[in-house]
């Protein structure tokens, strides 16, 4: 535990040091509450759905973890090319532990940016959850989400030996992962074929049981939601670890 507790522990201090990392995470979120909640909000509302920013809300949050998770693998490329991963690979410890210690660094990191932007729709946007209560419910799904993404993206930055390869990667699972999630819009009013897609999203899944726990509204139902996080989880951890093991550091 003290190997993991370490590599977590470095994360964590790289990311409290990296004071503009922190400020720069929340431009986007702000972007999208800004130029979506206000931009389609009058629409929205005459469509007769309600306040569209406390809709976008969930979405945004898990879009906050969905980006800096899936990037978070680019650490595993600067530690090759800069020796680091040498160096704690030739150390006693099994690669689990160190890939794990970094994962759950990486998803801390993830699960904080989320709650900011949580924070920031309570202070700056008077979003108000539906049951406070159901808080801690809302840390489980954010934090299933970011380990999950946060070893899938290790595994991938295992692969590959450059950051042009890396982002390239990512780029080509970001975007559809999150516009066919569901975060901007209901499934319950798109064409049927986006209801299929979005099925077979995992994203889908933690932007529903945000909304079932923040909003009280849901598409799949919560306990649907939350199965579909754990076994996703599951099957990226043990991804990003046998990819892990595989790495030529």
């Amino acid at each position: 535990m003290r190997v993991i507790y370490a590599l977590w522990l470095r994360q964590m201090k790289r990311y409290f040091r990296a004071r503009s990392r922190i400020i720069g995470a929340i431009g986007q979120p702000l972007l999208f509450l800004l130029a979506l909640g206000y931009g389609l909000g009058s629409v929205y509302k005459h469509a007769g759905q309600g306040n569209y920013i406390t809709f976008l809300v969930p979405g945004v949050m898990a879009q906050t973890v969905l980006f800096s998770a899936v990037f978070f693998g680019i650490n595993t490329i600067f530690d090759k090319q800069f020796g680091f991963l040498k160096e704690t690979m030739v150390a006693p410890v099994s690669r689990f532990k160190i890939m794990l210690g970094g994962a759950l660094g990486g998803a801390t990191t993830s699960v904080l940016q989320g709650i900011l932007v949580f924070l920031i729709a309570l202070l700056v946007f008077g979003f108000r959850p539906h049951s406070w209560a159901m808080l801690p419910v809302v840390l489980v799904i954010l934090s299933l989400l970011a380990l999950a993404l946060a070893s899938f993206s290790t595994g991938v930055g295992a692969m590959v030996n450059d950051f042009q390869g890396f982002q390239a990667i990512n780029q080509f699972l970001i975007f559809p992962l999150f516009f066919l999630s569901g975060s901007l819009y209901p499934l319950d009013t798109v064409p049927k074929a986006m209801r299929v897609v979005a099925s077979f999203n995992p994203i889908s899944y933690a932007v529903d049981a945000l909304r079932a726990t923040l909003l009280g509204q849901s598409h799949y139902g919560l306990l649907k939601d939350l199965l579909v996080l754990v076994v996703t989880a599951g099957v990226l951890i043990t991804f990003g670890v046998y990819r892990f093991k595989r790495i030529e550091a």
